[in-house]
């Protein structure tokens, strides 16, 4: 990997992620690994994508429980579920 400034990376990563739709499992890991690598938090751009096969979520089923959203991967059927906060 090239040497990159945090802030280059922070462009780099948001960059992808505006484009994410047409990406491979791949791709996502090595995104992934240059947020780690700079100690970059991807916050809630991690919701974009399944968290097991790494595939960019092209219409999921979404559901809403009490506390909790889940959204069910058509590639390989995991359930993400993520923590609705209330205030």
């Amino acid at each position: 990997m090239e040497k990159l400034s945090k802030k280059e990376a922070e462009k780099k990563i948001d960059y992808f992620f505006a484009h994410i739709k047409n990406k491979s499992p791949e791709e996502i890991k090595k995104i992934k690994k240059l947020s780690m690598r700079y100690n970059l938090k991807l916050k809630d751009l991690r919701k974009k994508f399944c968290k097991k096969c790494l595939t960019p979520y092209k219409n999921p089923e979404i559901r809403l429980n009490k506390n909790f959203k889940s959204i069910k991967c058509k590639n390989c059927g995991y359930i993400n579920r993520w923590r609705i906060k209330l205030s």
